[in-house]
């Protein structure tokens, strides 16, 4: 069945929320060995050449702006020659503006970096995982598996989304049977990443503080 004939009625059970600043990390932002070379299987020459550290490759040999953070994409922009005229087969960047390149940062309206994207991705998630129902039905806990699975095939950052369903097979399948299980395998999916980058790991019996109820502090209202 296509994927846009798989209904998931279970969706419209959740909030769908963009928070900038999560207070957790992003996605990884470094392909491995394996992941580049597959990458630039079908690229041409100029593809294969060095890159910054942290500028990587899609399918189709090209430098992804969905798993690059913005300061390795400003990077290679700056280490590309000058030209006015673009040549058969070479990467085309754009040059940033002035203050987006010493702040390290892009106008609201451009495509997001990895960074961004992963900010934004981990709030909907979470936030999907605070609205899930307490006692789940079978087709509610079904209709969830096939989300994930669909999301870890679909993430924009393809070497992201390797990493996510690599994970899930190392004994990590969804835990779906309840709210609280599944807030928590959420959260562990997220510290995965944290320790990839090094990242302090969170706290996951405070997940539905951090994601639902707000803290006891009082601070969120």
């Amino acid at each position: 069945m296509p994927i846009t004939e798989i209904e998931l009625p279970i969706l419209s059970r959740f909030l769908c929320a963009v928070e900038m600043n999560t207070g957790l990390p992003p996605q990884p932002l470094d392909a491995s060995a394996e992941q580049q070379q597959r990458a630039q299987q079908d690229g041409g020459e100029e593809q294969k050449k060095q890159l910054p550290k942290g500028v990587v490759l899609g399918p189709d040999g090209k430098p992804c702006r969905s798993c690059t953070s913005v300061s390795s994409w400003m990077a290679m922009a700056r280490s590309a020659p000058a030209s006015k005229d673009k040549q058969p087969g070479t990467i085309q960047t754009t040059t940033p503006p002035a203050g987006a390149t010493s702040s390290l940062s892009l106008p609201d309206d451009c495509p997001p970096d990895v960074e961004q994207l992963g900010r934004s991705t981990w709030t909907l998630l979470h936030s999907m995982t605070a609205n899930y129902p307490e006692r789940p039905s079978l087709t509610q806990q079904m209709e969830t598996k096939q989300f994930i699975s669909l999301f870890g095939k679909m993430y924009p950052c393809w070497v992201c989304a390797d990493d996510f369903r690599s994970w899930m097979k190392d004994g990590n399948e969804p835990r779906v049977s309840n709210r609280d299980e599944f807030g928590k395998w959420m959260c562990e999916a997220h510290n995965a990443v944290n320790v990839k980058l090094g990242k302090k790991e969170f706290d996951c019996n405070k997940w539905e503080e951090r994601w639902r109820t707000g803290w006891k502090d009082g601070r969120c209202g």
